[in-house]
């Protein structure tokens, strides 16, 4: 007997009246579109954060609010990649524990690729902030699909 597929509120959102035309597509491409989905609402909070504490509101230094922001944009990331963009349910703890230390590591090594073009572009070469972290940002969330995908979410065979 095979084992049965849970549906998640997306899978129920798609299998909804003139959204299931799309759904033959979002079946097939659904971690791929969740990752952009709340890769989006990840980008728009932290590029949110980045102007809050920056620019717009406290006007902190960038590498101070880009650690901040990134600390609040982790646990953001950890919760949605893990309950739906790549169903990392683990049995025990001990599973958990590594599930979140090996993202967190992930994260944050693409923090200080994210504080290095930070650091050249804008402190060092003066360049704009919101552009460069525009920039920054998407570069970021490329990384962190591919070290999401291939070291923390991997399924085991």
């Amino acid at each position: 007997m095979g084992k049965t597929e849970k549906k998640d509120i997306f899978d129920k959102i798609m299998s909804l009246p003139v959204l299931n035309i799309f759904e033959p597509f979002y079946k097939k491409y659904k971690e791929g579109l969740l990752y952009l989905f709340f890769g989006g609402l990840a980008f728009f909070l932290s590029i949110f954060l980045f102007w809050f504490m920056g620019v717009g509101v406290m006007h902190l230094n960038e590498l101070v609010n880009n650690t901040i922001d990134w600390v609040i944009c982790v646990a953001f990331q950890f919760f949605t990649n893990r309950t739906w963009v790549f169903d990392g349910e683990v049995d025990n703890k001990k599973d958990f524990l590594k599930q979140a230390g090996s993202f967190t590591a992930g994260r944050l090594f693409t923090l200080i690729v994210e504080d290095g073009i930070l650091l050249i572009f804008v402190t060092l070469m003066a360049f704009p902030q919101m552009p460069v972290k525009l920039a920054a940002t998407f570069i970021v969330i490329v990384l962190n699909y591919f070290i999401s995908k291939l070291f923390v979410f991997k399924k085991k065979d």
